[in-house]
């Protein structure tokens, strides 16, 4: 099943998690350290507070994340803080499925313009096909790692979120380390 196809057929904590998901590996460029997410995560896995505990949580993840002006900062950080501003604070099912799908379309993006063999690959359209040939390295495993995270909730529920954090944590390792090099070669 494509990644669109998965996206479309989706919970509403499913739609929470992929795009929390694809924040998450995409942590590095806004400077968070590897926890800073945690507190939203564990408002899906302890859904009693509802709605209420995810937006106190996500205020205050904003706030450790805000960066300086998006003057001089490039595409890459400029998407990822689009992701985290764009995160709905009341979680309805319209909301959370219509950031899901942009988070999905901006970690893409972000991972191709990361990716130094990206500038000979074909775009990051071929998400709704599921299919990764011709891809960069890693945009392709970028695109496996949304599509592995959505396939983990659609069959365990909030049972996957801690598979679906592993997911990100490692893609969340190899961005790192991808941004570090980038730093290094710049410096």
């Amino acid at each position: 099943m494509s990644l669109a196809e998965l996206i479309a057929r989706a919970d509403a904590c499913g739609h929470v998690a992929s795009g929390l998901a694809c924040l998450d590996r995409c942590v590095p460029l806004l400077d968070g350290d590897d926890e800073v997410l945690r507190p939203l995560w564990a408002t899906l896995a302890d859904d009693a507070g509802g709605g209420r505990e995810w937006a106190k949580a996500l205020e205050r993840v904003r706030d450790k994340l805000a960066g300086p002006d998006a003057v001089g900062e490039d595409e890459a950080v400029l998407l990822a803080r689009r992701m985290l501003a764009a995160a709905p604070a009341e979680r309805s099912a319209a909301a959370v499925r219509e950031w899901a799908d942009a988070c999905s379309a901006a970690s893409l993006r972000i991972h191709r313009l990361l990716d130094p063999a990206a500038g000979v690959a074909p775009g990051v359209d071929a998400r709704g096909e599921g299919r990764t040939e011709g891809m960069s390295p890693l945009v392709a495993a970028e695109l496996r790692r949304q599509t592995g995270v959505l396939e983990v909730l659609a069959a365990h529920g909030t049972a996957g979120l801690r598979h679906a954090l592993e997911i990100s944590t490692e893609g969340r390792r190899v961005l790192r380390a991808v941004v570090s090099r980038r730093a290094r070669g710049r410096g």
